[in-house]
């Protein structure tokens, strides 16, 4: 594929090459020189499933171009970078943990990523386990809106609650009780949408210890827990997502599943 400078700041076209487009926009908005490139992409992981497909891409075209190009940049900036060719050319307004993951993850570990510091925690997977993804063949799509809508519900309330607590900069900064008391301020979808980030929140953290001290049944009761907030007060789950997991809880020897990625269709893991 081609583009010139004039398409690289011309609008998404809802297209999945505005996921390499906009890789190489970005690079070169930050002044690094490109070299002209023909690009063959080819890749096994499902488009629309919510296994950050487009943060491979990103990630991937990256590499490449500055490959090419002779270029050398630091790790962490090329993940940065990719997550704003997301956030700029294809309108998700995603965090960075996709690309993060993407570029420093490990094989056979968790990782655990706190998105303020950057700081990554590695956490060995027992080795008499599995971790199965399954495909529910319901394909989503995080920059149709929905995905935005509830990081604006967030953000919301972080503006609501700020202005009596000034050090409140995001949610992790606040308790379920801190919630509670400001719930009358806040919209009943938008408590139950910030209810969810802050208990997911807890859950991480006692997923880490449990992952620690290989507990995992603990882990797995994490896992429905999970799961369970994501369909009821985050609502980014589906039927089909919300069958997957219920069979699954009466399968012998498996400790816990959930839905996995962005939501709105997609896989989950078990």
């Amino acid at each position: 594929m081609e583009f010139t400078p004039e398409q690289f700041a011309a609008p998404p076209r809802k297209h999945w090459s505005d996921y390499v487009r906009g890789v190489a926009a970005v690079l070169q908005q930050e002044g690094y020189p490109l070299k002209a490139a023909n690009l063959v992409i080819d890749g096994q992981v499902p488009i629309g499933a919510g296994l950050s497909s487009s943060a491979a891409i990103e990630l991937a075209t990256a590499f490449a171009l500055t490959a090419l190009g002779g270029l050398t940049i630091p790790l962490l900036e090329v993940a940065r970078l990719c997550q704003r060719a997301e956030n700029t050319y294809t309108g998700a307004r995603c965090g960075i943990m996709d690309q993060f993951v993407s570029r420093f993850g490990r094989q056979d570990h968790a990782l655990m990523l706190d998105c303020r510091s950057l700081e990554a925690t590695y956490l060995k997977l027992p080795s008499n386990v599995r971790l199965l993804i399954c495909n529910t063949m319901v394909r989503h799509e995080l920059a149709g809106g929905e995905y935005n809508e509830r990081r604006a519900s967030c953000e919301r309330v972080v503006e609501t609650i700020a202005k009596f607590r000034p050090d409140t900069r995001a949610l992790r900064d606040l308790t379920l009780e801190d919630l509670e008391h400001y719930q009358n301020k806040i919209s009943d979808v938008d408590f139950r949408c910030c209810r969810h980030v802050i208990t997911e929140n807890g859950r991480v953290k006692d997923a880490k210890r449990a992952l620690e001290s290989a507990d995992l049944a603990r882990f797995g009761e994490l896992m429905y827990l999970s799961h369970d907030s994501l369909d009821q007060d985050y609502e980014v789950t589906c039927k089909e997502l919300n069958l997957m997991v219920n069979l699954a809880r009466e399968i012998e020897g498996v400790y816990g599943t959930r839905m996995t990625g962005g939501g709105f269709g997609g896989a989950r893991s078990i």
